[in-house]
């Protein structure tokens, strides 16, 4: 009795079917900038990419702001006039 192994008696086998051969005829040129393939990214892979671009969190301005928040001192009336007309001007490019 012979034992060939995983294989078989063919041996081992490609796990994917292979690929055309690519060849080119004498006195055919090819273009090396034609695109062969395309590429989607996803909604949520583009925001995600997006999110790993934001900057650092600055952890010391955040602290600051929460204890300005917490002594009622954060909130001012150009602030919140600042933040009514971004929101105003927002709203227009919808």
């Amino acid at each position: 009795m012979e034992i060939h192994g995983a294989g078989g008696m063919q041996g081992p086998q490609p796990i994917y079917p292979r690929l055309a051969a690519f060849s080119v005829d004498a006195g055919q040129t090819v273009q090396a900038n034609a695109a062969r393939d395309h590429v989607e990214i996803s909604p949520l892979g583009q925001m995600l990419d997006g999110i790993s671009r934001l900057p650092e969190i600055r952890h010391e301005k955040v602290e600051e702001i929460r204890r300005q928040i917490a002594a009622g001192t954060y909130e001012t009336s150009a602030k919140l006039e600042v933040a009514l007309d971004r929101l105003l001007d927002e709203l227009h490019g919808w």
